[in-house]
């Protein structure tokens, strides 16, 4: 199984990709892409613009598609709209550079079309914000349904994804079927933490993690000795190194390992490997609050799970793509192999046999999703079938 490669460099086709995992419509898709062909082959940074103008001319055409429905009272199809209004919305903010004209804006958009989706197509999932020591954490809350308190899973950010695109891997709808809830996190550095409130990236991701729990803690609907945590690309550092220093943490998973982030920015300075965006250096830099390159290496030094797995004492499963052109395969069998005192450890790769074989499984999330949420369910008392 392969990527759906469109264009001529790997960045554009991962948005592509993931918008096409997340609910894009093909037909929609293509439309969108097609005038833009050209500008990707002046290099993944050069024609961001056409390609953000291109995305939101979609995006209105399908709100004022949705307010047409809206206005006939038909608010599940309008929700239907919206929600790919909002995932193209999305992922053309996500392609901007720090700073870019009309990035601001276009967020701001995707966020209240996101919001209203949610409450005309009354989906299961409800914002709140986990206070921090300094400012907030915003998530979305999956319930599983049921009476009585259920396990949960803690699901975290990559580098440049954000919640709503966490909500869209399905990952949640997967869990709630199996019986367990979920909170998709927009940690420091990412999301909404990075954007309206300028939240840095904090490799001791035990910070923030632990203050979900601590949330967790007070919900009636919460069963506070089966909490999870996962997480997405380079959520497989954060979800590691969290369950590893935080105790109350009953099961750990990575979608993706990245045991030594660290060490791969020493290998894209060489071109090493590919870029998950455009602009990156600049998006990594405003992702850790640093001043220059320097500033950056050093505050991304921390970003290294040698000498910390040993800390993870509950099952812990560690997923990769065979063919992962950003993170090599070598992370995952790092990552494993340190789990030492792990008392349920598990390595999956998954090759070609099945697909998933791209970065966190942008050529077909559906294998990761699934293995993830049964290992959930078995390891928080869920239920597989």
């Amino acid at each position: 199984m392969a990527l759906f490669e469109y264009f001529p460099n790997y960045i554009w086709n991962l948005s592509v990709a993931i918008a096409m995992e997340s609910g894009g419509q093909i037909g929609e898709l293509v439309d969108m892409c097609q005038p833009i062909k050209d500008a990707a082959a002046a290099g993944a940074d050069a024609g961001t613009p056409q390609f953000m103008a291109q995305w939101v001319a979609m995006a209105d055409k399908l709100i004022d598609l949705a307010a047409e429905d809206e206005a006939r009272g038909r608010a599940f199809s309008a929700s239907t709209k919206l929600e790919r209004a909002a995932l193209y919305l999305f992922t053309g903010e996500r392609m901007q550079g720090h700073g870019h004209p009309g990035r601001k804006e276009t967020y701001a958009k995707a966020r209240a079309t996101f919001d209203r989706s949610t409450v005309l197509g009354k989906i299961n999932r409800e914002r709140v914000e986990i206070p921090l020591e300094t400012g907030t954490m915003p998530a979305l809350y999956t319930r599983a349904p049921g009476e009585g308190p259920k396990p949960v899973v803690v699901y975290c950010n990559g580098l440049d994804s954000c919640k709503e695109l966490l909500y869209w891997s399905r990952l949640p709808e997967a869990l709630a079927r199996r019986g367990i809830s979920t909170l998709c996190v927009d940690q420091p550095g990412s999301g909404e933490a990075l954007r309206l409130q300028n939240l840095p990236v904090d490799p001791h991701s035990e910070h923030w993690a632990s203050k979900a729990v601590d949330w967790l803690e007070q919900q009636p609907d919460v069963d506070p000795k089966r909490i999870g945590m996962t997480g997405i690309s380079l959520g497989g550092h954060f979800a590691p190194r969290a369950v590893a220093y935080e105790p109350r943490f009953a099961s750990g998973a990575c979608w993706g390992a990245n045991h030594n982030w660290a060490e791969v920015q020493q290998k894209r300075l060489k071109r090493e490997g590919e870029n998950p965006v455009p602009h990156y250096w600049a998006h990594v830099m405003w992702a850790f609050g640093a001043t220059d390159m320097d500033d950056f290496f050093a505050k991304a030094a921390e970003m290294n799970l040698n000498g910390h797995m040993d800390g993870v004492k509950v099952p812990f499963l560690v997923t990769h793509g065979a063919e992962d052109r950003q993170i090599s395969v070598q992370y995952a069998h790092d990552c494993y192999d340190q789990l030492i005192n792990s008392p349920k450890r598990e390595l999956k790769i998954f090759t070609a046999r099945e697909g998933g074989v791209e970065h966190v499984g942008a050529d077909n999330m559906s294998y990761g999703r699934d293995y993830i949420a049964d290992w959930f369910a078995e390891t928080l008392d869920g239920h597989v079938a």
